[in-house]
């Protein structure tokens, strides 16, 4: 049986990117219990940093024992993974309550890091790295 069975009832969702990484976020109304990825986020992203980081709009918008969350994460690293939370996470609190935007718009939070890795050219060695010159 999965953890997601056990959140039950209506749930605002959203989407959230990050470089590669993209977290489908579902916001039911609870207890503020977290499941990524079927796993705790102390197991799953282990550093009390990186729960930090998406837990940041709950503590912004003072919600962090309103709502339950589930998550499911896919692409890129374990910060991406992090950052891509916290982007899904903010929009589902917007979906949730339109009161949210004026405390989420103003830290960032709502807005979509687009930075990826450049494609490598034809004739280089990465993206823009060329082949050493040679005099002779």
């Amino acid at each position: 049986m999965t953890e997601e069975i056990k959140f039950k009832g209506t749930y605002f969702y959203a989407n959230g990117k990050r470089k590669t990484a993209v977290a489908r976020v579902r916001l039911y109304k609870g207890t503020g219990r977290v499941i990524v990825n079927k796993k705790d986020p102390k197991e799953y992203f282990g550093t009390a940093d990186m729960i930090d980081v998406f837990m940041a709009p709950l503590v912004a918008t003072n919600n962090q024992k309103n709502w339950d969350i589930c998550a499911e994460i896919i692409g890129g690293g374990m910060q991406a993974h992090a950052e891509a939370l916290r982007h899904g996470i903010s929009k589902a609190l917007v979906i949730a309550e339109a009161g949210n935007r004026q405390t989420l718009k103003p830290i960032g939070f709502l807005t979509r890091d687009s930075r990826i890795k450049e494609r490598k050219k034809y004739g280089l060695r990465r993206a823009r790295r060329a082949p050493q010159f040679s005099k002779r």
